[in-house]
């Protein structure tokens, strides 16, 4: 629960964007050496990367939570 209650926070969706483009990142590096399929790898990364910009969490219906936070307003 602490964990999903973290990904909807903004620094949690910093986290997640950041943690995709380091996963595209490293599969693209990867590709350009070995080759084969670490293609995989970064196009696995687009999903928390999609996530953090959307601000979408897909741990958060396994909690009962909303997919997508909505932002309190104060």
């Amino acid at each position: 629960m602490r964990l999903v209650r973290f990904l909807e926070s903004s620094v949690g969706r910093w986290v997640r964007g950041l943690a995709g483009l380091a996963m595209i990142g490293v599969g693209v590096g990867l590709s350009v050496e070995f080759g084969g399929a670490w293609w995989v790898l970064a196009a696995v990364g687009l999903v928390p990367a999609l996530a953090g910009l959307f601000g979408f969490c897909l741990l958060a219906p396994v909690v009962h939570r909303p997919f997508v936070h909505r932002a309190r307003t104060v």
